[in-house]
């Protein structure tokens, strides 16, 4: 029985609705250890039927069994593994990829073979001693002769091992010399026990063989043996399987290295806008924790000021602007300098805060207004001074240390300026006289005096900080019969993460008649405003360096475009090597995916880089790091780059997927 028959086989091409027939009811027969040459002149179908032995082209009528079975042209999958299987190409032009070494050539079809990484390099190598090519295995296609690129085909052609090897005009390009010497290979390959299919015009290459099948017109006309078939032994061959993601991701890397100048221009491009929007990320990042340090400079993070919900009953005012007030007080509480409200709070209702769950203490805050600072005959007013409580943040303190029972602490600037005390150190420990003016229960006008001793120095960029025991100045108040009035309540959480539901659980707290008592606000609520600000301004920024990102996606979508036109012949060898659709998808998105893991690494390199030498300038400045480059930013850039790639690919990988192998070998 014949290894290969075809039986019946018509072909027709199509311009428009008038057909022309190429091959018209082909029945021949094929033996393994066969060296037949299909000879003929231009025009009459033989390449054609090669096409169709090969399993490149499946549109036809008839036949194709391939040891005793017959091949299903309609299904794509399996003809691509009958390529990777049983056929091997040789070409007139020899079809090489020029972005590929001679030794990588080779190893193109043993990548869809079951042998390890070390057997196919080796099989390579011993497939290009075998053709007289073991010097020249690290050169390319472009610096050999004519006929070592026939030899490289022909090794190509053999690695796979395959059944039947195919050649279209093997020997065409070739001088005299060099046809000899291939037409010999080509003899030892079918005394292999394969069989060996040449496409020739020439009555010389014809006679090399062991059998000539004359077609003209789309017919045989003639089937001549010159010689018995070689033997056939029982060797047993390479096993396939499909081409893994290595391996192509493998054959990217190389091109991707063979055109470094055109690919490193695209990295650059996507580079410069993954830089953009990793910077601004990072600046956003720098800035936000820098409010948040100032703000808990300025107040303890754990403290919370509370201040009673505004009446919407009253008159005086619409409830908006009387919350608005009642917020504004606590705030000013939290920096220490509130203002007092008309009624005091109990001490069951510090009592009910304190029990919240998550709060550590509650305390009644003061702020004592237009106080009268007294020291050796010197004498100049505050424009507040407020009750030191476990809310008030010791950090400004720089001289001395907070005040403890009939202790104050007073302002640097005041202490040099106002009282003219330029060593300002040296009245700590010393007594002041401190007063200031106010109403008693009976409404007469009283002043409200007392003496305290400083612990402390303070000074800040920001405000003025003066704060007193709070229970000092309301014994003296009580002397005068004057109601100390507390401006807030400070509250202190147990953690900082805890701020949030304490604040929540505090405002939601109602009185008798079901209305909620109590305004609190914190520098976490602070923090969160104008955390708002900052990621609006932030993603604003990013917004715009994301337009160089859609910019670099185009010029991905362009570039793919470009190479799947200039590497439409590499597909066709590809796809005749057995390479499916999916592997030739998988190869310009894995080039584009390259592109885009390279862009982001050289993004996230060069923007720490960056962020070093902008924050170094800016240390002059202030010591604060404004560029934090976070490491889920940095996880952020790569997916950001990697989907950015792969969508722009999807579209050019799909076009060059869908290319028919025959007219892509045909491209020049």
């Amino acid at each position: 029985m014949a290894y290969l028959s075809l039986r019946d086989i018509h072909k027709s091409y199509y311009l428009g609705k008038e057909e022309f027939p190429v091959l018209k009811g082909i029945n021949l027969d094929f033996d393994l250890g066969d060296f037949v040459s299909i000879l003929g002149e231009s025009g009459g179908g033989k390449s054609t039927l090669m096409n169709i032995i090969g399993g490149l082209d499946r549109k036809f009528q008839g036949s194709v069994i391939v040891d005793g079975q017959k091949l299903d042209h309609s299904k794509e999958k399996n003809m691509d593994k009958y390529r990777r299987d049983t056929v091997g190409y040789i070409y007139q032009s020899y079809n090489l990829i020029s972005h590929l070494t001679v030794l990588d050539n080779v190893k193109l079809a043993l990548d869809m073979t079951k042998l390890s990484s070390s057997e196919r390099t080796q099989r390579a190598k011993d497939l290009l001693k075998r053709v007289g090519l073991a010097d020249q295995m690290k050169k390319y296609p472009n610096q050999l002769s004519g006929g070592q690129k026939q030899r490289v085909a022909i090794a190509r052609a053999l690695s796979s091992d395959p059944k039947i090897i195919i050649a279209d005009e093997p020997t065409g390009a070739l001088d005299s010399q060099n046809t000899e010497e291939v037409l010999k290979m080509l003899q030892d390959i079918a005394k292999e026990g394969r069989l060996v299919i040449a496409v020739t015009h020439s009555q010389h290459v014809a006679d090399a063989g062991t059998r000539i099948v004359h077609l003209a017109d789309g017919k045989v006309t003639g089937d001549e043996r010159l010689r018995p078939a070689y033997q056939v032994g029982n060797e047993e061959r390479l096993a396939s399987k499909e081409i893994s993601f290595g391996a192509v991701l493998g054959n990217t890397w190389k091109h991707f290295k063979y055109h470094l100048g055109q690919n490193s221009l695209i990295t650059a491009g996507m580079a410069i806008g993954l830089i953009a929007v990793l910077l601004f990320t990072a600046l956003g990042t720098g800035v936000n924790g820098y409010v948040t340090e100032q703000i808990n400079k300025v107040a303890n993070p754990t403290a919370i000021a509370i201040t009673r919900k505004a009446n919407t009953n009253g008159t005086g005012g619409s409830a908006q602007a009387k919350e608005a007030a009642s917020q504004r007080a606590a705030m000013l509480a939290l920096a220490g300098a509130s203002k007092s409200t008309e009624k005091d709070f109990t001490s069951q209702q510090v009592k009910s805060i304190k029990n919240i769950k998550h709060v550590a203490s509650a305390e009644r805050a003061y702020t004592f207004s237009n106080v009268k600072v007294k020291y050796h005959g010197k004498s100049s007013t505050l424009s507040s001074i407020n009750s030191w409580n476990k809310t008030s943040s010791a950090s400004d303190i720089k001289n001395g240390h907070k005040p403890g029972k009939g202790e104050v602490v007073l302002d640097r600037t005041f202490v040099k300026s106002n009282l003219g005390i330029k060593n300002y150190q040296s009245l700590i420990g010393k007594t002041v006289t401190l007063s200031y003016s106010t109403t008693d229960k009976k409404g007469q006008l009283v002043t409200v005096k007392f003496k305290a001793k400083v612990s402390g120095i303070s000074y800040s960029t920001r405000s003025a900080l003066n704060v007193i025991d709070a229970d000092l100045v309301t014994k003296a108040a009580k002397k005068q019969n004057v109601d100390v009035v507390a401006s807030a309540i400070a509250v202190t959480t147990d953690k900082y993460q805890n701020v949030k539901s304490v604040v929540k659980k505090i405002t939601n707290l109602k009185n008798k008649k079901g209305k909620k008592m109590y305004s609190a606000l914190s520098s976490e609520s602070m923090i969160s405003q104008i955390q708002v600000y900052v990621n609006l301004i932030s993603t604003i920024l990013k917004g715009i360096a994301g337009i160089s990102l859609v910019v670099s996606a185009i010029m991905i979508i362009v570039t793919t475009y470009m190479s799947v036109a200039e590497r439409t012949k590499e597909i066709g060898i590809l796809r005749a090597l057995g390479e499916s659709k999916r592997d030739i998808r998988r190869l310009f998105i894995s080039e584009s995916l390259v592109v885009g893991v390279i862009s982001a690494i050289v993004a996230t390199g060069l923007s720490y880089g960056l962020a070093v030498w902008i924050n170094q300038g800016l240390s002059r400045i202030t010591e604060y790091q404004f560029l934090q480059i976070q490491p889920n930013a940095v996880c952020g850039i790569f997916v950001i780059s990697l989907v950015i790639s792969l969508l722009a690919a999807l579209l050019p990988a799909r076009h060059a997927a869908n290319l028919n192998p025959i007219e892509a070998l045909s491209n020049d």
